[in-house]
């Protein structure tokens, strides 16, 4: 290995392990619950899913290394496991363990929006129409766009419609949570009516968008919730995009390198739902919408 790739494999080892102690110590302090680090454990790349289950497990008030090897027996979960590594069944056994332990917690008050993101070919759209087909309840964002409507979509309903001087009016006006130029042409953008007056109602609001989209909707909304939505694996993500046959071999590889980047982020977001089957995730998603329960 030339001496450049060994110095910079050795910063990358540094700076894993570092943010392995940091999930650690938040662990420990009840900074972060144990369901969600689970839940990032299944992103690969995070620190959760290098996470040793010892170090998850001594993680727990009250277990120390005896306690801890005789959950991983009990679990059936070899001490050399990490948590991203984990099985189905022994992931299962390890939800049940720390349900058992930790009890069931409130998600607290309802966010006046829930942002749902993720990488590209994850299936946000996917599970965003589930929603739509199968919980009437939710209304999901209309976006402002300066592009023409398409035969059939209606002002209101699909998009609404505006020239670019009423879009820059928006902007002037801080009217737009996020917005952004797509393919160089045409604007779009969430406007923050709508949202807030849903709100009012009680309304659950779901926004499913990009990562630069959530960063804005963040800085703008601070109140509001955002939901990565992770794929079960690296290879599934893969698999995912090639299997849609909607982009040739240089704009496949150019969005897994996005994807990557953006799997990254996964920290920066208040929840991580996994998208292993779209009726589990769109059913958690409206889980944490309507605030029915919040043990994970």
């Amino acid at each position: 290995m030339p001496e450049v790739d060994r110095v910079a494999a050795n910063r990358a080892a540094i700076a894993a392990r570092q943010a392995r102690a940091e999930l650690k110590r938040r662990l420990r302090s009840g900074e972060v619950s144990p369901f969600r680090v689970m839940e990032q454990s299944r992103v690969p790349g995070t620190p959760a899913a290098s996470l040793r289950i010892t170090d998850f497990l001594l993680s727990f008030p009250a277990i120390g290394a005896v306690k801890a090897e005789r959950v991983r027996d009990d679990l059936g979960i070899s001490e050399r496991k990490r948590l991203g590594g984990l099985g189905k069944l022994q992931r299962d056994r390890l939800e049940s363990f720390v349900r058992d332990r930790t009890g069931t917690v409130r998600v607290g008050p309802r966010p006046p929006l829930t942002v749902l993101a993720g990488p590209t070919a994850v299936g946000k759209g996917t599970v965003a129409t589930y929603i739509r087909e199968h919980f009437p309840e939710v209304k999901l964002s209309v976006s402002a766009t300066t592009r023409a409507p398409r035969p059939g979509e209606e002002h209101g309903r699909h998009y609404y419609f505006v020239d670019d001087e009423g879009f820059d009016r928006m902007l002037a006006a801080d009217d737009l949570l996020e917005w952004a130029t797509v393919h160089n042409r045409s604007r779009y953008g969430t406007p923050r009516r709508p949202v807030v007056e849903a709100a009012e109602r009680g309304e659950l609001m779901l926004l499913e968008i990009d990562l630069q989209g959530a960063r804005q909707v963040r800085a703008s909304m601070p109140e509001a919730r955002l939901v990565f939505l992770a794929p079960p694996s690296w290879d599934e993500l893969v698999d995912r995009l090639v299997g849609r046959g909607t982009e040739d071999e240089e704009e496949r590889a150019r969005r897994l390198e996005t994807a990557k980047v953006e799997l990254a982020a996964a920290d920066e977001f208040d929840e991580i739902i996994v998208n292993d089957e779209v009726p589990r995730a769109a059913a958690r998603l409206v889980e944490l919408m309507r605030g029915d329960e919040g043990d994970r």
